[in-house]
């Protein structure tokens, strides 16, 4: 069985029981305190670069962090809001020094930019969690103990190692290969088209620096009198950074092509930016390129992003929340983790209106469920009910008894025996 180290951010580890669970006690020290040594400092060499001096990959991951961030996360039971400790912990205040919003902005920042985000889960005297620290993705090693198989992470801090069990640490990550623990760096895949977008640009930047040039032809005969005065007129011509030279009898003059060209330049961006949409996997929107698309509405982009990223994403947080934070007894009582995606799906106004319409009139909303996700206050009453349109029936009710369905035209109206 592996040993468990001490570390400075637990007083101790308690000893590991059968179910192979960490328990951990509160310390005295503040949070706040424990990990300033972890705050705004580059480890091992390794720095944001990609993140911080690439413009296409800074916007691509600010709107994937501060979209995800901005979902409202909550516990359901029978698709009921439940408010305990545990929601209050993740969808308000996830440790001291971060709001929900913080927090899950900066896991999902540390998942695009290196593969991986973690996240410390610190338990009370009785198992239950108190706070999410997270923690650096390069102090973090995904691990196997070959004595049982189970999963371990291997924390290296300040060149001590401890070792915290799977479920006390949360781990959302990117695809895995197929002998790998961690998943890949997206920003790792782009390695190949970072580099080629790098060198074009400093080599256009090269050849936008360089002055005009001009290949000067002179006939054999030509006295070096008069070829001095084309080459003072040349030289007048460079410092006053442009004016007028004269081709006289005997000389050709023809400027020289500089390799930049916008177009190049331009073709070259529209490639990377669509290598980034394939690989972080969001519709080629997000990172301006409209060329070619076909979308009639924004609605439809955004279907696009639901669909295809922000739903697998959202699934991997819900269920390593549901596995960690929520002890066997809960889930077997129906708690569960969820987050509202449906506002992003929610189209414009007509698309809302006829939703709506639709909802109402079949009987699946209320008129107060439709005010709440506009954000206006429920009225209450008859607001509160479930209405069905007066022209739908149940498909087996008997025609006769329909709204003028008897032969005589008149209106037939069933009631109920009194009870």
């Amino acid at each position: 069985m592996i040993k468990i180290k001490r570390a400075n951010f637990f007083k101790r580890v308690k000893n590991i029981f059968k179910s192979n669970r960490i328990r951990a006690e509160t310390i005295s020290v503040p949070i706040s305190q424990r990990f300033t040594n972890w705050v705004g400092r580059t480890f091992w060499g390794v720095d944001n670069s990609s993140l911080s001096n690439n413009e296409l990959i800074f916007s691509i991951i600010s709107r994937l962090s501060n979209t995800f961030a901005s979902l409202p996360i909550k516990i359901y039971q029978q698709y009921q809001i439940i408010n305990n400790d545990i929601s209050d912990l993740v969808s308000n205040s996830p440790n001291p020094n971060m709001t929900s919003f913080e927090f899950h902005q900066k896991m999902e920042t540390d998942r695009n930019e290196y593969g991986n985000a973690y996240a410390l889960i610190e338990r009370d005297i009785r198992l239950n969690p108190v706070s999410l620290i997270p923690v650096p993705a390069y102090y973090v090693t995904p691990i196997i103990n070959s004595a049982d198989g189970s999963l371990w992470y291997e924390v290296n801090i300040n060149g001590k190692t401890t070792y915290v069990y799977n479920t006390e640490i949360i781990h959302v990550k990117h695809i895995t290969g197929s002998s790998r623990l961690a998943g890949i760096s997206p920003i790792k895949v782009l390695t190949n088209a970072l580099k080629y977008d790098k060198a074009v640009q400093e080599f256009s930047l090269r050849e936008m620096d360089k002055i005009d040039s001009f290949k000067v032809k002179y006939d054999a005969n030509m006295e070096e009198p008069k070829k001095q005065a084309i080459i003072d007129n040349f030289k007048a011509f460079i410092a006053d950074n442009g004016g007028a030279l004269f081709e006289e009898n005997g000389t050709e003059i023809t400027e020289l092509q500089r390799g930049y060209n916008a177009a190049d330049m331009l073709n070259s961006e529209k490639i990377t930016r669509t290598k980034m949409a394939n690989v972080f996997n969001v519709p080629v929107a997000f990172v301006n390129d409209t060329d070619g698309q076909s979308y009639s509405s924004n609605e439809q982009v955004m279907i696009q992003y639901v669909q295809m990223r922000l739903t697998p994403d959202v699934r991997q947080y819900e269920q390593e929340y549901n596995r960690k934070l929520l002890n066997p007894v809960q889930r077997a009582q129906g708690l569960y983790f969820k987050f509202s995606i449906n506002a992003l799906l929610r189209g414009d106004t007509a698309s809302r209106t006829a939703y709506y319409q639709s909802a109402v009139r079949t009987g699946y909303m209320k008129p107060d469920e439709v005010r709440v996700l506009e954000d206006l206050p429920p009225e209450g009453g008859s607001a509160d009910k479930l209405w069905i349109s007066g022209d739908l029936y149940p498909i087996d009710m008997d025609p006769t008894q329909r709204k003028g369905g008897n032969d005589g035209g008149d209106t037939t109206k069933t009631t109920e025996p009194a009870k």
